[in-house]
């Protein structure tokens, strides 16, 4: 092969190898531009942003409300004790679920993922936001509700269901998060918690519960 042509044919592959070479070090490399993209409509595709004007609207607006009497998929609808805990205006008083183990089981799990965080693991506001808040001490924190208390076991479980729905106060909504199942779990959680602390001992049982107490221990 002549000594030229073979100069040639090694110019060419190290050419060949440029694009190869750029590709790998887009894939590697970190930095604040966007990487390099070969299919530039899939990265790239005509859409109106958060806030954005659209001319196509007579209001000029881009982001448009949902049509009236549109639900989410999956919704509830027709059961105002359930999806807003309420019926008339007026709290339910009982719960419009069946409450039973697997419902507890749900709930406790759903409560330490979204409410113990600031409420404790026992209820009574003292999660690990509420103490690094207090270590700050910069005086604007608001301490979260004591969820065991007189105050809070007086309500209906329509009115704690509607707080993780809509909040209170500096407690924001949790709807988006937690769906209407869950929501009732967490209020059936929330009432074991409150029950736990005004527990009967043994003594309190009569004689009867206490021989059956004893004969299901065994």
């Amino acid at each position: 092969m002549p000594k030229p042509f073979t100069s040639i044919v090694l110019v060419l592959t190290l050419l060949m190898m440029i694009p190869l070479a750029l590709l790998a070090k887009q894939r590697v490399i970190k930095g604040r531009s966007p990487r390099a993209s070969l299919v530039w409509d899939m990265d790239n595709q005509d859409k109106v942003k958060t806030q954005k004007a659209n001319a196509m609207f007579a209001d000029g607006r881009g982001m448009r409300l949902p049509p009236e009497g549109t639900v989410a998929r999956d919704d509830v609808v027709g059961n105002p004790g359930l999806t807003e805990g309420m019926v008339d205006g007026v709290w339910v008083e009982a719960f419009p679920v069946p409450v039973d183990e697997a419902l507890l089981t749900r709930g406790r799990e759903r409560f330490e993922i979204y409410c113990a965080v600031c409420h404790g693991y026992s209820g009574e506001g003292d999660g690990m936001i509420n103490k690094r808040a207090n270590s700050l001490m910069e005086g604007t924190w608001v301490p979260p509700t004591n969820l065991v208390s007189d105050a809070v076991v007086a309500r209906p479980v329509g009115h704690l269901y509607n707080t993780i729905r809509r909040g209170i106060r500096n407690m924001p909504p949790y709807a988006a998060q937690i769906p209407v199942d869950d929501r009732w779990a967490i209020v059936s959680y929330v009432r074991a918690l409150q029950l736990s602390r005004g527990a009967a001992t043994v003594s309190d049982l009569s004689a009867e519960d206490r021989v059956a107490l004893g004969a299901a221990a065994e």
